[in-house]
């Protein structure tokens, strides 16, 4: 699919500026490529929260209206959507896109048109090291945080239960190597020996040779650094050569619907950081989880929440400041509220330090009976953590 805007009945523009009445919001996803199943998910959180915001009305008395062009998960691309976006459509606000490599080069046209800059899906460390004081992460924690409790659980086991042994495979992505390799550290730190470390490109969808070496190592810990093909394709050839860890954890694919039936159900046991779950009894959470499944038929996921959240986190600034327009005096009273303010969104409380960076953690979820279930932190658990994992 080349750029181009989507239709959606009642809260997507068809461009090049739409009602005068109405705040354009300009949002380029990978909707091909790479990212596109993710990026197909941020789509729908953001489609549904736009029917949310105008079924009461729109923002500020105005009607929201959506432009989405498919960056075709290029970064070159993205650069210059958001470029037509800001220039030639009109935007008054912008979203963000989904994975940190796309997120960046975003974020860079935004700070130079000086407009404010949420994004649902950039949460590696680099991101946070542009010096972007226009950029916001609409989730609890980046990606070096997101394994804190597994790590925490990890290390409070007694030690003839303990992993002794970790191999780890990350797709070239920053998100997904600082998913892994933030668990790597403090694993490491605490005597956990790395057995394999495979770094492997975005497109790679051979995964025999890397199977090979984490099957051969005999690692106790298998993590993948994954988004969710790669996930899917790793696992089945983990499988097929017999390799039985004690414990597996991989980024973001397990939290996809898909996820099961791709890997043929044999999920027991396996694990996965996520910012959100539908059951979470945050106040706004019912409310998102009732309107996206009525449009969708189906429950959001992480994906859908996290943009579904950057609406909250934008929506939130423009009501309290009472604009919303790409003046820059606008974009930056809109920054400097976020800089100075909570939101509460679907995903928690949300604050953030001077670089866009979230105050929290993420929770870690297993799929224990056939189902996903929160098994970490101790407090908001919905079942236990089951270690060691069953046969997949």
């Amino acid at each position: 699919m080349t750029s181009a805007s989507l239709a959606l009945t009642g809260c997507l523009s068809s461009g090049a500026g739409g009602n005068d009445d109405s705040i354009q919001i300009g949002i380029s996803l990978p909707l091909t490529g790479d990212f596109s199943e993710p990026g197909k998910g941020v789509r729908r959180g953001y489609e549904a929260w736009a029917d949310y915001v105008n079924a009461r009305g729109g923002l500020l008395g105005r009607k929201v209206e959506l432009t989405i062009l498919d960056d075709q998960s290029s970064a070159d691309r993205v650069a210059a959507d958001y470029e037509k976006l800001i220039n030639q459509d009109g935007a008054d606000l912008v979203f963000g896109p989904f994975s940190t490599r796309l997120v960046i080069p975003a974020a860079q046209v935004a700070k130079d048109y000086g407009f404010l800059f949420v994004e649902p899906a950039g949460a590696a460390e680099e991101v946070f090291n542009q010096g972007f004081d226009n950029l916001f992460y609409a989730a609890p924690a980046v990606a070096e945080d997101h394994y804190n409790h597994l790590a925490a659980a990890i290390l409070a086991m007694p030690a003839d239960q303990r992993p002794k042994t970790a191999a780890y495979a990350a797709m070239d992505d920053p998100f997904a190597q600082g998913t892994a390799y933030g668990l790597k550290g403090k694993l490491e730190a605490a005597g956990i020996r790395t057995v394999v470390d495979e770094v492997y490109p975005p497109n790679t969808t051979d995964f025999g040779s890397i199977a090979a070496k984490i099957a051969d190592s005999r690692a106790d810990l298998v993590v993948g650094g994954t988004q969710y093909q790669d996930a899917v394709n790793l696992i089945l050839a983990l499988r097929q050569l017999g390799y039985q860890p004690s414990m597996a954890a991989f980024s973001t694919a397990p939290t996809n619907p898909e996820f099961a039936k791709a890997i043929g159900e044999q999920t027991e046991g396996i694990l996965s950081p996520t910012g959100y779950t539908p059951e979470a009894n945050f106040p706004s959470n019912k409310e998102f989880v009732e309107h996206y499944t009525r449009m969708f038929n189906s429950q959001p996921n992480e994906d859908e929440a996290n943009a579904w959240t950057t609406g909250q986190v934008v929506a939130a600034a423009v009501q309290a400041v009472g604009c919303a327009d790409p003046d820059p005096d606008c974009q930056r009273r809109l920054i400097d509220w976020l800089h100075q303010n909570e939101v509460d969104t679907v995903v928690g409380k949300l604050s953030w330090d001077a670089t866009g960076k979230p105050r929290g953690a993420h929770l870690i979820q297993q799929y224990v009976g056939g189902r996903i279930r929160i098994v970490l932190p101790a407090e908001t658990k919905e079942a236990d953590l089951v270690h060691p994992k069953p046969a997949w």
